[in-house]
């Protein structure tokens, strides 16, 4: 077998985001080493057998594995097909130093709710102008790393983070009882008046005074809808009424808050079904 080292790397314009790395590699081997950022780690294929603080570990399927920072470690493929993986890596405003004891004694986390949310981060953060999406995701994600790391913990609204059930979008499981409604309304009223400008979570949060993972439940469980898809589901809807009108996908983008006309073509087929261009073209002429 030829050996393979395929590797993709960025930084996103996410804060807390440090570098984005996605590589295959089917026989290098890490040597020991050290990160000054937490690596978050998801194996897609194969399994990744590596030693952190002398012990050593693996990446079985569904797993998602958290490494602190300051503490070496290695990896290697654990069989002859390599492995395929996505990394994220977080600096200490997501998870401080007071989490690395507890993550160096349980870096594996069988954890499906989890492992899906870090593979829909990786989606968002793989497309620019979805930075309020990757934000929003990121905080579910270090809410329920910080359930896991300390099992006690809980949330803003008091359940339990490591447990808390979800829809997998941070909508949160019959959640909308107890929704802060009034934080939500002023989150909903903040993403109308910024519909074409866009704002990130963290200013948001700022501006209504709440804590940016509390702000995305209470938002989810008011409206039944994450407020990125909010966003995103306003602007789609204003294409539409522009293309009605005649406009061309690429003036569309840039009259509704696009990052280009391919970040509209991606939301609008996902919400309309067809693309911008098809759409336009089926209009019916007026008699």
């Amino acid at each position: 077998m030829v050996a393979q080292r395929e590797v993709s790397a960025w930084r996103p314009r996410v804060p807390g985001v440090v570098e984005v790395f996605h590589a295959h590699f089917t026989e290098y081997a890490y040597p020991m080493h050290v990160h000054d950022a937490w690596t978050l780690l998801i194996v897609d294929a194969g399994v990744v057998r590596y030693d952190l603080d002398r012990h050593e570990h693996g990446t079985p399927e569904g797993t998602v594995s958290l490494l602190p920072p300051h503490v070496p470690h290695n990896g290697s493929p654990l069989t002859p097909y390599g492995f395929r993986k996505r990394v994220l890596y977080l600096d200490l405003s997501r998870l401080d130093e007071t989490y690395i004891g507890p993550a160096v004694d349980t870096p594996d986390l069988p954890d499906p709710v989890l492992r899906r949310r870090v593979g829909q981060l990786h989606t968002a953060l793989a497309h620019a102008g979805d930075e309020l999406e990757a934000e929003s995701r990121l905080a579910l994600i270090g809410e329920r790393l910080r359930g896991h790391l300390r099992p006690g913990l809980t949330t803003g609204d008091g359940r339990d983070a490591g447990g808390s059930r979800d829809a997998g979008d941070g909508r949160s499981v019959g959640g909308g009882r107890g929704a802060d409604r009034p934080l939500a309304r002023r989150l909903r009223e903040l993403l109308d008046e910024r519909l074409l400008e866009g704002v990130t979570l963290r200013e948001a949060a700022a501006l209504v005074h709440a804590h940016p993972t509390h702000l995305v439940r209470a938002f989810s469980g008011a409206y039944g809808i994450p407020p990125h898809q909010y966003l995103m589901s306003r602007r789609v809807e204003r294409a539409r009424r522009l293309l009605l009108e005649g406009r061309t996908p690429g003036e569309v983008a840039a009259e509704t808050g696009f990052y280009d006309q391919s970040h509209l073509t991606r939301h609008f087929k996902r919400l309309v079904g067809v693309a911008p261009g098809r759409y336009r073209g089926g209009v019916s002429p007026r008699r």
